[in-house]
C-alpha cells in the first residue's frame, strides 16, 4: 500500500473542477443498472447516464454502480442526471479521499475505503455512495465482483432489501466495505503466528522484513478503516431524513463491527511491535550464547598459554639451581600435557557445575 494515494488538483484550481488530466480510461468504465422493487428485479450492464434517467421515473430503488475510474464526462453524465453536487464529484474523481459523510439538500454523499489484498500486499480502494430518495449511485474502481452478494441476495424474493428503500441498499454496501476488513485482519494474525514460531526457532532475516511489512500495512490500514466510525456513528447520530428509522439499527450493528475492527487493529499492531522486540531479543540471546561460549574457550586456554609461554622460555638448566629441571627430564613434557590437560578439564568441570554453558 503507497503512503500517500490521494489524486488532487493543483492549487488554485476551483472548487469542484473536474480536469481531464485526472480522468479515468472510459474504455475501462463500466455502469451497472440495477432496478428493483417488491415485485421484480432487472440487472444490465453496460449501460449509460440516459439509459439510467427513465429509470428515476418510477416507484422503484434504482442502484447504478460505476465500475472503474469516471472519465469527466462520464461524471458530468452522472451529475446531471441525478442532481450530484460538483464537490462531491470532485471527491469521487479524486480518490483517496478520507472516509467522511457530506449531507446535501435531497441526497446523501459517503465516502468509504475498501482493503483489497492483492500479491499479499494490501490495496485501499474509495467507495463513495450518493443517496437519495429512490436511488442510489456508487463508485469504486475495482471489479464488480466484490458486490456480487448483493445482487445474489436480491434475486430472492424474500430478500429485506427488495422491500426496504435506499437507505437499506446503502446500508448493505456499507456493510460489505467494512467487514472486508475482517479477512485481511485474520490473515494478519495467522501471518504474526507463524512469524512468532520462525523468530523463536531461528531469527532471521526474512523474519524481520516481515515484520516490518506487516507494521506498515497495519499502519496505513488503520489510517483508511479508523474514520469508518465516525462515518457510521455521524449517520446514527444526525437525523438525516434519507435515513429511515428502520434502518438505523442495522447501522449500529456496522458500528460494532468498527469497534471490533479497531480492536483487531490495535491488538496487531501491539503484536507486530512486541514481534520486533522478541526479535532482537532472540538476536540477542543468540549472540549472548556465542560469546559465552567463545568466553570459555578463552578462559580455558588462559592457563594452558601461560605454562607454555613459560616453559617457552628455554632457559639453560646448567646455568644455575634455579633454573628449569624440567628441560632435562626425559618425562618433562608428558608431565607438562598432564598438568594442562587437569586444569582444562577442572576448569570444564567448574564451568558446568555454575550452568554457565
Amino acid at each position: 500500500m503507497a503512503f500517500f494515494t490521494k489524486r488532487y488538483n493543483p492549487a488554485g484550481t476551483a472548487p469542484g473542477t473536474l480536469l481531464k488530466s485526472a480522468a479515468g480510461d472510459a474504455a475501462q468504465l463500466r455502469l451497472h443498472l440495477i432496478d428493483y422493487d417488491s415485485e421484480q428485479v432487472s440487472v444490465q450492464a453496460d449501460v449509460t447516464a440516459a439509459d439510467c434517467k427513465p429509470f428515476l421515473e418510477r416507484q422503484t430503488i434504482t442502484w447504478v454502480h460505476v465500475e472503474g475510474r469516471p472519465t469527466q464526462d462520464a461524471l458530468h453524465d452522472l451529475g446531471a442526471t441525478f442532481g450530484l453536487h460538483a464537490l462531491a464529484l470532485e471527491d469521487v474523481l479524486h480518490t483517496g479521499q478520507r472516509p467522511k459523510i457530506e449531507p446535501f439538500d435531497d441526497q446523501l454523499f459517503i465516502i468509504m475505503s475498501l482493503p483489497l489484498m492483492v500479491d499479499d500486499l494490501v490495496e485501499v480502494h474509495q467507495v463513495s455512495l450518493f443517496v437519495g430518495g429512490n436511488y442510489l449511485v456508487s463508485f469504486c474502481e475495482t471489479d464488480f465482483a466484490t458486490f456480487q452478494p448483493i445482487i445474489a441476495r436480491l434475486q430472492s424474493r424474500s430478500s429485506r432489501i427488495r422491500s426496504k428503500g435506499a437507505d437499506y441498499l446503502a446500508y448493505t454496501l456499507l456493510d460489505i466495505v467494512i467487514d472486508h476488513g475482517f479477512p485481511l485482519l485474520e490473515r494478519f494474525g495467522q501471518q504474526l503466528e507463524e512469524i512468532e514460531e520462525q523468530i523463536l526457532e531461528a531469527a532471521d532475516r526474512e523474519a524481520l522484513e516481515q515484520i516490518h511489512t506487516i507494521k506498515r500495512e497495519l499502519i496505513l490500514l488503520r489510517r483508511s478503516l479508523w474514520p469508518h466510525r465516525d462515518v457510521i456513528n455521524q449517520i446514527l447520530r444526525n437525523d438525516d431524513q434519507q435515513i429511515q428509522q428502520g434502518t438505523l439499527i442495522y447501522l449500529r450493528d456496522c458500528y460494532d463491527h468498527t469497534i471490533q475492527i479497531m480492536d483487531l487493529l490495535e491488538t496487531y499492531r501491539e503484536m507486530s511491535s512486541s514481534m520486533l522486540d522478541i526479535y532482537m531479543s532472540s538476536v540477542s540471546n543468540r549472540m549472548n550464547d556465542v560469546m559465552r561460549v567463545l568466553t570459555v574457550i578463552a578462559t580455558i586456554f588462559i592457563p594452558l598459554t601461560f605454562i607454555v609461554g613459560v616453559y617457552g622460555m628455554n632457559f639453560d638448566r646448567t646455568t644455575g639451581p634455579w633454573s628449569m629441571p624440567e628441560l632435562g627430564n626425559p618425562l618433562g613434557y608428558i608431565f607438562v600435557w598432564i598438568v594442562m590437560v587437569v586444569i582444562a578439564a577442572g576448569m570444564v568441570f567448574f564451568f558446568r557445575s555454575r550452568k554457565w554453558f
